[in-house]
């Protein structure tokens, strides 16, 4: 794991020294500062990759400097630590750009996660940033992949990683995700880019079409079949063929797919000759495939051919941090298309947009961008724009209040919810929390919750 450089902020002089010491010991780099006012110094004057930074101090305090530190170097990561730990504190910092909290009293293996995870973060931001001056190098352009979080950062670096194999790849996600812009992207960053990518929605064809769509047909080989045809797997030789919905291909369509798999062969519709052809497949589906095989659907070695790497794209509810960035890509592009001049969204129909669980996901967003900019009647988007309105606060939250749920009470929830949803499977509730397995294991024992 890479070494970062802190700067710790903290007035008391022991907290700091204990802070200072203890990640010191673990090899990181490590400077101090008693107040706000000599922290700016600091950033100013260093390359900080992590501000551990108390949030209550005299003169400037936590939230204070956080805003300053953010218009100075908006790439330092920053964790808030605090003993006054309301939502209201959480939701100011998070707002502001604080990357996490901890709180008083300090227990060193949460901070030393928290450290891990700053650490891990980096390390992914730099991968990002070769692979993207990689593209632009090629003459890549990546315009229609539009996110900030780290879940997608992961996926990203993940394509920059294995486009140079030939492996199968297989592109799980709900409809909507951008299934196929990852596969295109993949496309373009292997050595098979000069050659085509050629896309096939199998559920789109009926059985025997898609069987002629993808490998072809002699003459007479069929009712209608006035002429040979070549077929998609030929046209994509020496590149690769994305088959887009892949759980819904037949038995008959299955067996030939395995063939070609195993033996890189295959046989037109209603022909003898054996044609080889060097293509690389890429998957997708919306569908669970595992459950499909399970369930007599889907043949149990094909699913194996096809998942030798998995990537698994997450709904857009599980990234809002991807939500602000879109918005702006498509309000952009929305304005420029329809020849108008829409350059602002009112607060309270941003909140609403950020609210929204989207369960067409990307497209859906787009979809809503374009229709709020072709019926506004302003410059600035409004509520009344959207497809959709506020909904009254519900009678729980008028009497008590969400602010007033301690934050433990609500993660305690989260992680539940997660563990259950997943049957406590560890690895896969890690990866809905967008935490690590080890920071997932630390909250179960923290928050008393069964391993």
């Amino acid at each position: 794991m890479k070494k970062l450089n802190i700067l710790v902020v903290e007035d008391g002089k022991s907290q700091r020294e204990i802070l200072r010491d203890f990640l010191r010991g673990e090899g990181h780099t490590v400077m101090e500062a008693e107040d706000g006012e000599t922290a700016l110094q600091r950033v100013q004057n260093h390359p900080f990759d992590l501000l551990l930074l108390d949030y209550r101090m005299p003169g400037m305090d936590g939230m204070d400097v956080l805003k300053a530190v953010k218009t100075v170097n908006p790439e330092i990561d920053v964790v808030i630590i605090t003993a006054h730990g309301t939502i209201e504190t959480a939701v100011d910092a998070m707002k502001a750009g604080a990357l996490d909290y901890i709180m008083k009293p300090l227990e060193f293996d949460e901070l030393l996660i928290l450290v891990d995870r700053v650490a891990e973060r980096r390390n992914l931001i730099r991968e990002n940033e070769l692979l993207r001056k990689e593209l632009r190098e090629k003459g890549i352009t990546t315009d229609r992949i539009i996110y900030r979080s780290f879940r997608m950062q992961e996926l990203i670096n993940m394509a920059g990683r294995i486009a140079n194999s030939r492996a199968t790849v297989l592109i799980q996600g709900e409809s909507g995700t951008g299934k196929e812009l990852l596969a295109r992207l993949i496309h373009q960053l292997s050595p098979r880019s000069e050659k085509p990518i050629i896309t096939i929605n199998c559920n789109a064809l009926s059985e025997n079409l898609l069987e002629s769509e993808l490998f072809g047909h002699e003459k007479g080989s069929f009712t209608g079949a006035a002429a040979r045809r070549i077929g998609r797997f030929e046209e994509a030789d020496g590149g690769t063929l994305f088959l887009d919905e892949i759980g819904e291909i037949t038995a008959s369509v299955q067996i030939k797919l395995l063939r070609f798999l195993q033996e890189r062969e295959f046989q037109r519709v209603g022909g003898n000759q054996t044609i080889h052809a060097d293509v690389r497949i890429i998957s997708a589906t919306n569908r669970d495939l595992e459950a499909r095989v399970r369930e007599g659907f889907f043949r149990e070695d094909l699913f194996y051919r096809l998942n030798v790497v998995v990537m698994n794209i997450p709904p857009l509810r599980e990234r809002k941090d991807d939500i602000p960035p879109l918005i702006e890509h498509f309000l952009k592009r929305f304005s420029i298309d329809n020849g108008k001049k829409i350059d602002a969204i009112s607060r309270e129909a941003r909140d609403l947009l950020l609210k929204y669980d989207y369960p067409g996901n990307v497209r859906e967003l787009e979809n809503i961008i374009e229709r709020a900019v072709v019926i506004a009647r302003e410059n600035t988007i409004s509520v009344a724009d959207l497809p959709f309105q506020p909904s009254p606060p519900a009678e729980e939250d008028l009497e008590t209040g969400l602010l007033k749920k301690s934050l433990e009470d609500i993660e305690k929830k989260l992680i539940q919810a997660a563990m259950d949803d997943t049957g406590n499977n560890q690895s896969r509730a890690a990866e809905i929390l967008g935490i690590s397995e080890r920071m997932l294991r630390y909250k179960l024992k923290k928050l008393g919750l069964k391993e």
